[in-house]
């Protein structure tokens, strides 16, 4: 059964009523009227629009109580497809998703580096074609394909402020530059904040709930989702859990703030301790790049779960600094649940996970009205890429809820 929902809390009733259908479906019509509130013949209405466009299916029948058995109301998953893509300096990341959230395609291939942008972006959308004909996804199927990068960035301009492996990126065009490049609408946004919607999405969590993911790549960052929409900000940059003081005297970060979190618990901050001990991390060589930390990270912690003391100790420090902002951040917001995404969570997640749970147990602020669920991402590693999909299948399917797609 749906729990009930506020019509004025949603943008619109055809994206409460899809909602409904993706969280908790296959569900009848009299159940939709019963969690809106919205009239029947409304409910009807709708539903018979997304009937004909494909983006709601019927699923079958109620068993029989009596009286007329009710017919039951789905997703249909294959109705449209949405292209994410996850622009990092190592790797470029493609995933293709339905409208259930379910992943049809992935591919893997290099990365920005330091080549030129405007090349970077030509051998994308080459990639685009090659990827979407390879998983035969017709074009005319595609909702959109939507970038991801960490912030801070414009959205609506698609541009990147700042990156601290991107550099060359910055103020560059890129959702425009490829849009002109390809036959389906381009959105920009943040790594984190389309992990947000992704794990939102895929995991089917009601609207109702107040929902969070904390991103940690080579950055960290963080997406809240509220009312089934991400919290956005003024700017589109909102939720920078990375840059949120743990020590006011602490480290001077490159954001203009003093002791960001990031200092001291992103890979970057780990691996830079572990130099500075000159610890042995069963062949590391202590010789860490900007461009090579994700890849020292994952050996870091191989070697942590691996049962290597020093490297325990020193992902151990990064967790706890990590759990005492996530307790701040869950606080300012009072979540329902946290997801952990992000490829620096991808082998040692479970030790992460293990501190925050801790530690929000024993101070979050609402501890004693509710507990805060701390989950690992399915898939840490794509979580962007799959919630960049997401973006854009929300933004067709559910309307008023994020980024608006133009051709």
């Amino acid at each position: 059964m749906a729990r009930s929902e506020t019509v004025a809390s949603g943008p619109g009733s055809r994206a409460l009523i899809v909602d409904i259908i993706r969280s908790a479906g296959p569900v009848s019509r009299v159940e939709l009227v019963q969690a809106t509130g919205l009239t029947q013949p409304t409910i009807s209405n709708i539903v018979r629009q997304l009937l004909a466009s494909g983006v709601i299916r019927e699923s079958g029948r109620t068993p029989s109580t009596g009286g007329k058995p009710r017919t039951l109301l789905e997703i249909n998953p294959t109705a449209l497809y949405a292209v994410g893509v996850q622009l990092g300096f190592e790797a470029m990341t493609f995933v293709a998703a339905g409208v259930g959230g379910g992943t049809v395609a992935r591919q893997l291939v290099d990365g920005a580096a330091l080549d030129d942008p405007q090349q970077v972006v030509e051998r994308l959308a080459m990639q685009f074609r090659v990827f979407v004909d390879t998983a035969g996804i017709p074009i005319d199927s595609i909702a959109g394909v939507a970038v991801v990068v960490p912030g801070p960035l414009s959205p609506p301009l698609g541009t990147m402020f700042r990156s601290p492996t991107l550099r060359q990126w910055e103020g560059f065009p890129l959702a425009a530059t490829l849009g002109e490049l390809l036959p389906v609408p381009v959105v920009l946004d943040n790594d984190a904040a389309a992990a947000a919607i992704g794990e939102f999405w895929t995991r089917r969590v009601p609207r109702t709930d107040t929902f969070a993911t904390v991103y940690m790549g080579t950055g960290i960052g963080a997406g809240v989702v509220i009312d089934g929409a991400l919290y956005r900000g003024a700017s589109s940059n909102a939720a920078e859990l990375g840059h949120l003081s743990i020590d006011a005297e602490g480290v001077a970060c490159s954001c203009g703030n003093t002791g960001c979190v990031e200092r001291y618990a992103a890979p970057a901050a780990v691996l830079a301790e572990a130099a500075a001990t000159r610890c042995d991390f069963l062949g590391l060589d202590l010789e860490f790049t900007a461009e090579s930390t994700g890849q020292d990270f994952d050996r870091l912690a191989r070697a942590a779960v691996g049962g290597h003391e020093a490297a325990d100790a020193l992902l151990g420090r990064s967790a706890d600094r990590l759990a005492a902002a996530v307790v701040s951040f869950s606080n300012a917001f009072d979540l329902d649940s946290v997801v952990l995404a992000g490829p620096s969570f991808a082998i040692a997640g479970s030790l992460y996970a293990k501190a925050v749970r801790t530690r929000m147990e024993r101070a979050s602020f609402a501890r004693r009205a509710h507990g805060v669920r701390i989950e690992i991402a399915s898939n840490p590693r794509d979580s962007a890429a799959i919630g960049a999909a997401a973006l854009v299948l929300q933004s067709s399917v559910a309307p008023g809820h994020g980024p608006v797609l133009s051709a």
